[in-house]
């Protein structure tokens, strides 16, 4: 199994020059920490969605896309990712005023004031990926029965997700592409399945909408597309500076291969 002949196009680390692989350990470095960053935001924007101050899980996949079918959008951001980022007093007055009907008058006098001191830096209408909570009509529409992310929404992040991991993983591949791994096929295995995978996540984002299982989809792929970046970066750093070129690229060369 390791005898099988190198193609001819193949090139090592240890054969490429030093300014290639300085260039290769530079995209890897924020690769990384972009990914790190990312799982980071990923799970302060979802994690606690259940009311639970837990670890990321099934549920709190399911409010996200489908919606808690009870509670607000509103109420569903206060007691999950948005819950540290006012008094928790402010954070049940808004609550309260959301479950008994969100009425105007006590919009006018109450909760505008705290939500131009607490949301309006943010909440101004001005990103479209935060929901607008200037304006009565507004705040109305967040206060309405969960039904979790809408279908534009889900476009618009459907289109970033695809272009952008469709690069990174690319750029990912590219690089792993000279690591040295057998059999074949397992490395083939490991360069298709985040592209695999991120069809399946995109894909599960619409279904759990209508069948709440498919979040299992959405959180595997996710565990399998993380475990293929993390395998292709510790693989691409460890060969390309640490460890000696495998034997049969040194017989290619005639020695050894520095």
């Amino acid at each position: 199994m390791n005898a099988a002949p190198l193609h001819r196009l193949y090139y090592h680390y240890s054969e490429l020059p030093c300014s290639l692989r300085v260039l290769y350990t530079s995209a890897l470095v924020i690769l990384g920490l972009g990914y790190l960053f990312a799982l980071i935001y990923l799970f302060h924007a979802h994690a606690g969605r259940d009311g639970k101050a837990s670890m990321l899980s099934v549920e709190d996949i399911v409010i996200a896309y489908r919606g808690s079918g009870k509670g607000s959008r509103l109420e569903g951001a206060l007691r999950g990712p948005m819950s540290t980022m006012l008094p928790a007093d402010e954070g049940v007055s808004l609550i309260k005023w959301a479950q008994e009907g969100a009425d105007r008058s006590h919009y006018e006098t109450a909760i505008k004031p705290l939500l131009d001191k607490r949301c309006a830096s943010c909440h101004d209408g001005s990103n479209p990926h935060l929901i607008n909570l200037m304006g009565y009509d507004n705040i109305k529409k967040a206060t309405e029965k969960d039904t979790g992310a809408e279908i534009f929404t889900l476009v618009r992040v459907s289109h970033i997700h695809l272009f952008g991991f469709t690069f990174i993983f690319f750029t990912m591949g590219l690089i792993f592409s000279h690591a040295y791994v057998r059999p074949v096929w397992f490395k083939c295995v490991v360069l298709t399945m985040p592209f695999i995978c991120t069809m399946l996540d995109v894909s599960a984002w619409y279904m759990t909408k209508l069948y709440a299982w498919f979040a299992w989809v959405v959180i595997i792929s996710g565990m399998v597309m993380g475990l293929c970046f993390a395998f292709m970066w510790v693989v691409s750093m460890y060969q390309m500076w640490f460890s000696p070129a495998p034997s049969q690229v040194a017989e290619r060369q005639g020695g050894d291969v520095g």
